[in-house]
């Protein structure tokens, strides 16, 4: 006799009500121009392999539970006590054990649009997430963000998928108006954005969150990092996993943490690549915001220079067609007449440029 066993009853309420992070498309097959997930274009640091190999006779043991020499590095580099950083698998863990640790009534806040994991970590946790609308002008209301009086606000700073960086005067101001803490996301602030770390000896109430994934290329690793007073890493160290990260990562992610030349190196060839496609965008009389991220997120015009929704989504239709993938938002009214796109290679944005240009000959 069979037995059943009703999960999505039985499931506590907060989680039959979750509806799970949807990531960016993961093609099958090859000659693909995969231009849809951020992701960085160039390998991680030669001395990631070497660290890698050297990590093989020690898969038998334990990792470190803390990361210590990570932890010591990273602080270092921010002139931080090694109690003043925590590393995460991945900056999603991070996000996760914050929520965890300090939401509750009335929930946490976000802008909108911004990264679209708020909402599952706080549905995790069974806590409530005010929204915190931007225009099209992508001005952040400082008296708005403090008026949800959310014990914890994420702010995506550069924001995604906008690739809009905020001042860090701005920042400052909306530490000083709020309660509870602002946990500043920085995924992408190595490629051009002005980091909040600074700030952290003068605001408790600051979190900064990081991430090897994108500047460092290693998405494919999970390693993040978060920067608080050493308060709040230690109450965050009490919910993390006590092995969190294992010691290929660990190891990995110093590698690539240390080697500044290749890092420099790399940073300045996407930046480059970024702003040589975005001259070709205003070619074209599109509107595409500034960006100081590794992705453009551009209006399109059709030969008949309409923009709307019906566009952007035959230029999305037409470039997968064509086995190029970028990321469509449809469901926000900021965001669906825009498709934003990741910065490749030189060789990926001309292929990209090229099929933008047989939709216009042709739509």
């Amino acid at each position: 006799m069979k037995k059943t066993f009703d999960a999505l009853s039985r499931a506590l309420p907060h989680i039959q009500d979750l509806h799970a992070y949807v990531p960016g498309e993961q093609p099958q097959g090859e000659g693909w121009v995969k231009l849809n997930t951020n992701e960085n274009p160039y390998p991680p640091s030669p001395k990631v392999g070497e660290a890698i190999a050297g990590e093989v006779q020690n898969l038998r043991k334990y990792p470190e539970p803390v990361s210590a020499k990570l932890r010591a590095a990273i602080g270092e580099r921010f002139g931080l006590a090694q109690a003043k950083v925590i590393i995460g698998n991945g900056s999603d863990n991070l996000l996760d054990l914050i929520t965890r640790c300090f939401v509750s009534d009335p929930g946490a806040g976000h802008t909108v649009p911004s990264y679209s994991l708020y909402p599952v970590v706080a549905g995790m946790s069974g806590q409530d997430l005010i929204d915190l609308d931007f225009d099209r002008s992508m001005r952040l209301d400082i008296e708005a963000l403090a008026a949800t009086q959310a014990k914890v606000f994420f702010l995506t700073n550069p924001n995604a998928p906008t690739g809009v960086a905020f001042p860090i005067a701005q920042i400052e101001a909306a530490l000083q108006a709020i309660d509870g803490l602002l946990v500043v996301d920085e995924a992408y602030v190595d490629f051009g954005g002005e980091s909040a770390a600074s700030l952290l000896n003068d605001y408790g109430n600051l979190v900064v969150v990081r991430t090897f994934s994108k500047s460092y290329a290693l998405a494919g690793m999970r390693v993040g990092f978060a920067l608080a007073s050493a308060s709040i890493i230690g109450m965050l160290d009490r919910v993390r996993d006590a092995y969190n990260l294992d010691c290929v990562a660990q190891a990995a992610a110093l590698a690539a943490f240390e080697d500044v030349e290749y890092f420099e190196r790399q940073r300045q060839k996407v930046m480059a690549t970024r702003e040589a496609t975005r001259t070709q965008l205003d070619a074209y009389g599109w509107f595409t915001y500034p960006s100081a991220t590794n992705f453009l997120f551009t209006e399109p015009k059709n030969a008949a220079g309409e923009s709307n929704a019906e566009v952007a989504a035959s230029l999305f239709e037409h470039l997968k067609s064509q086995r190029v993938l970028v990321r469509y938002f449809p469901s926000h009214p900021l965001t669906c007449a825009f498709i934003r796109v990741s910065i490749g290679t030189d060789a990926e944005m001309k292929a990209f440029l090229t099929v933008v240009e047989s939709w216009l000959n042709n739509a």
